[in-house]
């Protein structure tokens, strides 16, 4: 079931996200960092930052990753890409995880988003927005 967060994400324009995102394919990464659960990646020509934006009541989200990011320095972006991990449930209510990889030339930075809820809410809506 999608939290009202994510149901109005998943309805609105994602315009500004995929301009956002094909401005730094090609791009050289100077740095990228997990901040506040807020991915930042710089380029030489700006960059931009995602974020899960589909909160909604009842709902703790969060974003990690296991990667060192200082490695990805100098690499290029070749694409993004999101991949939905199987729901895991329990008394307390559900556990979603969905996973931002990004392709760069050395190698895949992947990001988990999480999102813990009591059932009644749920889903994700990753954005990306300009520096």
């Amino acid at each position: 079931m999608l939290g009202i967060g994510a149901l109005l994400g998943r309805m609105t324009s994602n315009k500004e996200t995929v301009d956002c995102i094909h401005a730094v394919i090609g791009k050289q990464i100077q740095s990228i960092e997990l901040t506040d659960d807020q991915i930042i990646l710089k380029t030489s020509e700006g960059g931009l930052r995602l974020l899960d934006d589909g909160q909604s009541c009842c709902e703790h989200r969060y974003m990690r990753t296991d990667d060192d990011l200082s490695e990805f320095a100098g690499a290029v972006v070749n694409g993004f890409e999101l991949k939905r991990a199987p729901d895991q449930e329990d008394e307390d209510g559900v556990h979603e995880v969905q996973f931002l990889e990004i392709s760069t030339s050395k190698g895949a930075i992947t990001f988990a988003s999480h999102n813990e809820h009591n059932g009644y809410y749920g889903g994700f809506h990753i954005i990306a927005r300009p520096l």
